[in-house]
């Protein structure tokens, strides 16, 4: 190893473990190889210019994957977070989705008089000036919470793997599924079964199971993070103390709400806290990119008359899995008023698989009753 990249591997190494110290924790032994990983990583990006320049042959791309709450997100935001250069990019799942989408149509809207955005000469080129759009200069790109549950989007997933890896930015992504395991559904797995090749061809794996949750233990749940200061309630005449009065909204307070090309009715606007009903953010025709809306503008938001999610459609289900990802990776306070959202979900009951980060991420709200 010459001398330029131990330096950035040394100094990786230190701020990996400055970092753990920060948040009072020990590196488990399946991160530590994770992060071991990660350093080295960042001693080959310098060593082979992937930062400053165009590399011939840039380090390879990494694929950390592993049940939720363990550390996954923390390792690649600590490595981001260290590496000495610009030309970086974080992005989240759902916020580059909303994103590519959105550039998508923009350069559709922009390139009437070109090939029709149905052909594949028209999307090809539509994608590629999007993902220029997004990532700029970026030689190293950080892409967190990635799965493939929709088969639209996963054949933009598929074309965008493609497109990073063939232009050389290297690529450092998280997710709760080996690449085998994702596009679960079997009536679509096979359209994946490409991109799964290239991932494991293309990039390093890296496993960091481990026995534990951290977002269930104490000390996480009662963090500095503001969507853990959200509770789960059981009336809506519970108040936390110190917070506003959480009474059930007047009728008069009804109010739409703009979000992502159309509007919302939500129960109550109040400051920087909305209200909404279960059904008419989860059950009626909403999306991501009004989760995401929402979060830009409010603080807090409150959720009521919530049903076990057994007794959900499978696309409410997985809106709300949705919403809770949305208010916990923006910490968004979050309130839950109604039934245990999670009651009757058993292992076994079929429901879980895709409910599992939804389970570890509602455990980090405070439940009422319980001593604060």
């Amino acid at each position: 190893m010459n001398h330029k990249i131990r330096k950035q591997y040394e100094a990786m190494r230190r701020h990996f473990q400055q970092a753990a110290e920060q948040r009072g924790f020990t590196v488990a032994p399946a991160q530590e190889l994770a992060a071991e990983r990660l350093c080295r990583l960042a001693g080959e990006l310098v060593g082979s210019s992937g930062l400053f320049g165009r590399s011939p042959q840039p380090p390879r791309s990494l694929y950390v994957w592993g049940p939720v709450g363990r550390g996954k997100s923390w390792l690649v935001d600590t490595f981001f977070d260290g590496l000495p250069t610009t030309r970086k990019r974080r992005l989240h799942f759902h916020d580059f989705f909303r994103a590519l989408h959105d550039g998508v149509a923009r350069e559709g809207r922009s390139r009437e008089g070109e090939p029709h955005e149905g052909s594949s000469h028209g999307r090809r080129s539509a994608v590629d000036r999007a993902v220029d759009e997004l990532l700029g200069d970026c030689r190293i790109l950080v892409f967190d919470e990635f799965h493939a549950h929709d088969a639209g989007d996963a054949m933009l997933v598929a074309r965008l793997f493609r497109t990073l890896l063939d232009r050389r930015v290297t690529l450092v992504t998280t997710s709760n599924y080996p690449p085998a395991g994702l596009m679960p559904n079997p009536l679509y797995h096979h359209l994946f079964e490409p991109t799964i090749h290239l991932i494991e061809e293309r990039m390093d794996v890296l496993d960091v199971s481990g026995p534990t949750d951290f977002r269930r233990l104490p000390q996480q749940v009662h963090g500095s993070r503001r969507f853990a200061e959200g509770a789960c309630l059981t009336d809506e005449t519970d108040t936390l103390p110190g917070e506003p009065s959480l009474l059930a909204p007047r009728p008069d307070e009804a109010v739409l709400v703009p979000v992502h090309h159309h509007e919302l009715p939500a129960k109550a606007v109040r400051a920087d806290l909305v209200w909404f009903g279960f059904d008419d953010l989860c059950e009626g025709t909403t999306s991501v990119p009004d989760y995401l809306a929402l979060a830009e503008r409010f603080a807090t938001l409150v959720l009521s008359d919530v049903p076990p999610l057994a007794s959900c459609t499978a696309d409410g289900r997985q809106r709300f899995a949705n919403l809770v990802d949305v208010c916990c990776d923006r910490d968004v306070r979050l309130f839950l008023i109604g039934a245990d959202p999670l009651a009757g979900v058993s292992d076994g009951s079929g429901l879980m698989r895709d409910l599992d980060r939804t389970a570890s991420r509602l455990a980090m709200l405070r439940r009422a009753g319980v001593a604060r």
